[in-house]
């Protein structure tokens, strides 16, 4: 058959290692796969380009996704959907896999719901993403973070200084609570684990008192103004305290070695599932195993909360 992949909504490290799987597993079983440009605006645009064993090589190191991304609010009007499937018919295929977060999910299933054979590949930084362990690039993102982390440490405790760091996640608090737990933190601030400020000055104050020269606070983007929140513990604390905000920087760079294999492992999974005729769901990892589950069971319903915050009690 003939099989369509795109990328869409925020690029991931390991989203390269994805399509280069479809496309070697689509060739090895006897399928051709069509790369979409920009996500859902390429199948709008018709700008598919034919992807084959050679033009993927390379792929699986780099970061980004050289398919290109966009974001694409109209999508979900219904001839923005049409016209989309319709691009697909003319070039005779069957089949589309989508490899982004939640709002590729909803995107991917109302063209399920259109008729058209779709799997779902979760492709977030932020690992928000329901009924999945992992999502790709989260765990290169981790490692950005923890870098970041390990290097402000050095100059607070240099400058007797308290680091505040702002990281992705949105409604999702796992980069915090993974690279906080990584990174020594002294408090991990998310969606899932709301810490009042006067708890943090408080704590802090009993910190200086016994002689700590740093401490690291890691918080999830709009939990606080981090700039505010360090402007109030340096008055009020005895640290000095700056606040850095990551930003982009956290989606890029290559992918580890897990997202390489769990990119890999997800892409050749799908090109499996549509093989044997199964369609109409997204791919995940638990406990390991590669699954697969219809997208009315993931797509909008929230992860639930990380156990790592167990350990995080124990041990900060």
């Amino acid at each position: 058959m003939n099989i369509a992949v795109l990328t869409s909504g925020g690029d991931a490290p390991g989203m390269n290692a994805a399509v280069r799987a479809v496309v070697r597993s689509a060739e090895s079983l006897g399928h051709q796969v069509y790369g979409v440009k920009d996500g859902y605006k390429g199948l709008i645009e018709d700008d598919l380009v034919l992807l084959d064993h050679q033009s993927v090589s390379g792929m699986l190191s780099t970061g980004g996704t050289f398919l290109g991304t966009a974001r694409v609010p109209e999508f979900h009007e219904p001839e923005y959907q049409k016209k989309a499937i319709d691009n697909l018919k003319k070039r005779n295929v069957e089949a589309l896999i989508t490899i982004g977060g939640d709002g590729t999910y909803r995107g991917a299933m109302d063209l399920s719901k259109l008729g058209m054979k779709v799997i779902g590949l979760p492709g977030t930084i932020d690992n928000d993403i329901a009924g999945t362990d992992y999502t790709i690039g989260f765990s290169t993102a981790v490692e950005t973070i923890v870098s970041a982390i390990d290097k402000l440490r050095d100059t607070s405790q240099s400058h007797q200084r308290c680091s505040i760091v702002e990281v992705m996640g949105r409604s999702c608090g796992d980069l915090a609570l993974f690279a906080g737990i990584c990174g020594g933190a002294e408090f991990i601030i998310t969606p899932e684990n709301p810490v009042k400020k006067e708890d943090i000055i408080e704590t802090l104050k009993q910190h200086k008192e016994k002689g700590r020269r740093h401490a690291i606070i890691v918080v999830t983007e709009h939990v606080f103004d981090v700039h505010a929140l360090a402007n109030e513990i340096t008055e009020a604390s005895g640290f000095a305290s700056r606040a850095t905000v990551l930003g982009y920087i956290q989606r890029g760079g290559h992918p580890d070695s897990e997202d390489r294999i769990l990119g890999s492992r997800m892409g050749a999974y799908a090109i499996e599932l549509l093989h044997d005729g199964i369609h109409g769901v997204c791919v995940g990892i638990r406990d390991s195993q590669m699954i697969h589950m219809p997208f009315a069971n993931v797509v909008g319903f929230p992860r639930p909360k990380n156990p790592l915050y167990k350990l995080y009690k124990k041990i900060a």
